[in-house]
């Protein structure tokens, strides 16, 4: 038993303080608000915030290594170095390519899932597979040639096979396409959650998706029906719908500051920050891979494709933090929107939490919101 004591701490949506935390097996026992004298169980942080960790539920990729093509020494990499940006848990996304090419990607995810889950490393929740079932009016970056409708049979692609199903923690998919409300329940029925993006859906079409189960939006204003004063669009559904979490990229390039402020203010409860990261993240201006597609990364600017379209980011979720409370949002607000809020979003109540029962993925931040030390499941996974 051990306790992590420290002037402030993130506890249910609020900042309180001092406090300290008493964490058993990988789990927080409970929190005191007397912090014990010092000891040789007892780490008292000095100053800055105490915070869960942060959930970042799309990750393509980052610090040189894209994860559809990436061995498992390279996600390991990558899942270290997350924990240094304090991100505690996440899931690589894998998007459109070949079907065959994607089933063996997961496939290869849960062997290599289960070795890094014994790694004091950013932990893999599962896999977010954002594509090939999208708009072909939406596409974005994703390669043209491989998008698909959500057929039964593809569909039972990814249902048939034990270890890519398990592995499937996420699909982004377009409801509007032939077969899409039927892919939702599907999917959804068979424990995996959905997520509505690259869609040209109308407002009433994601509500029917919502409906069926589908409970998220990918990457909010990005590759979407934009919102309109007779047809709010996905954005619209997405911003007044209670049962949707919204993702939001909060590098100020995908979504400029003024409309991220917009999105809190509006939906900030039931906001969830991603990255949208590829291989560029964390890595300096060059040539890069996002499934696919070659990328570029210039400086001052995001990734982008050769004809220009913004290829996933350069964002890392402690950036994400800074850009938000730079805009004079509260740190409270905005660390709950990129740990609970996306805990919440994937059913994980153990997860992105300050709480009694709650897994010990803790940040450490100071006091210019620098990352200075994470825990996951207690064990020490990044100290600066």
């Amino acid at each position: 038993m051990a306790t992590i004591s420290a002037p402030r701490v993130l506890v249910g949506g609020r900042i309180v303080g001092p406090a300290a935390l008493v964490v058993e097996n990988g789990r927080i026992v409970r929190i005191e608000d007397t912090v014990p004298p010092a000891g040789p169980d007892h780490l008292a942080l000095p100053d800055g915030v105490l915070t869960p960790g942060l959930i970042d539920l799309q990750v393509n990729g980052a610090f040189g290594a894209d994860f559809v093509a990436a061995s498992p020494a390279e996600w390991h990499t990558v899942a270290a170095r997350l924990a240094g940006t304090g991100v505690t848990s996440f899931l690589p996304t894998f998007i459109t390519g070949a079907l065959d090419t994607l089933v063996a990607a997961l496939a290869q995810a849960h062997t290599t899932r289960a070795t890094l889950a014994a790694e004091p490393v950013a932990r893999v929740l599962g896999v977010h597979l954002e594509g090939p079932f999208l708009s072909p009016a939406k596409v974005g970056t994703h390669p043209a040639e491989h998008l698909r409708e959500p057929e039964p049979e593809l569909v039972d692609r990814l249902l048939g096979d034990d270890a890519v199903r398990d592995v499937l923690a996420l699909v982004t998919l377009a409801p509007e396409l032939p077969g899409g409300i039927a892919a939702v329940r599907r999917l959804v029925a068979a424990g995996i959650k959905v997520s509505i993006g690259h869609s040209d859906a109308t407002a009433a079409q994601v509500s029917e998706a919502a409906d069926a189960g589908a409970t998220l939006v990918t990457h909010l204003f990005n590759a979407m029906r934009g919102l309109g004063h007779r047809e709010p669009g996905v954005v619209g559904a997405a911003l007044t719908d209670p049962r949707l979490t919204p993702g939001l990229i909060a590098d100020l390039h995908h979504v400029v500051p003024a409309v991220c402020s917009l999105v809190l203010r509006i939906a900030g409860s039931r906001t969830a920050l991603v990255t949208d990261a590829m291989a560029a993240a964390g890595m300096p201006p060059g040539h890069y891979r996002l499934g696919d597609v070659e990328v570029t990364l210039t400086e001052g600017d995001v990734p982008r494709n050769p004809d220009g379209t913004i290829a996933g980011s350069a964002l890392t979720m402690d950036q994400a933090v800074r850009n938000l409370t730079a805009l004079g949002h509260d740190f409270a607000e905005v660390v709950t929107c990129g740990s609970t809020v996306p805990a919440d979003a994937l059913g994980r109540k153990d997860l992105g939490r300050i709480d009694a029962g709650a897994l010990a993925d803790l940040v450490w931040w100071d006091d210019e919101l620098n990352v200075r030390r994470t825990w996951v499941a207690g064990a020490a996974a990044y100290t600066a």
